[in-house]
């Protein structure tokens, strides 16, 4: 019986050591990057034509997020990639202006907000989309039009910038 005991604690043991010390894989990371927000082109009218990417639960979360990205930018970032012809500079230059003015920016920025009279997809062309998705997010790399001097035509009248 004492034998017995000993062959199945060694076993025991021995299976625990093993799984144990066995290699843990790294967890798997997402392989998707955010891309650089890139302009490319600037309208007669002041508008600006941008490539950005959005992520989101679905394909409308991740446009969504995108078109949210695109006026971000324009307004606190400045979009620097892409074409030279694209204005670069943020319309608001004021440091922690997001902050400052949060009870402005919160609501404008909110699924289906104000941000939305400011983009539009119109210059979206078919197939033009990238689209990645894995089991948890979705990645979509879209085109949008920002109408920049409409946007800084608000900021001003609401009295965010001078």
């Amino acid at each position: 019986m004492m034998i017995n005991m000993k062959k199945i604690l060694f076993l025991i043991t021995t299976a625990c050591l093993i799984v144990g010390c066995a290699s843990k894989q790294p967890p798997r990371l997402a392989t998707y990057q955010k891309q650089e927000i890139e302009c490319l082109g600037v309208e007669g009218d002041g508008s600006q034509t941008i490539r950005v990417t959005g992520t989101g639960r679905s394909r409308g979360d991740a446009i969504e997020q995108a078109m949210k990205d695109a006026v971000n930018a324009v307004i606190f970032k400045g979009i620097r990639g892409g074409l030279q012809g694209c204005d670069a500079r943020p319309l608001v230059n004021e440091l922690n202006a997001r902050d400052k003015y949060a009870d402005y920016f919160d609501p404008f920025f909110m699924d289906r907000g104000g941000y939305r009279d400011y983009v539009s997809m119109m210059d979206r062309k078919i197939g033009s989309n990238d689209i990645q998705a894995n089991k948890s997010f979705m990645n979509v790399r879209i085109t949008v039009r920002v109408y920049r001097s409409e946007l800084r035509a608000r900021l001003r009248e609401d009295g965010i910038i001078k």
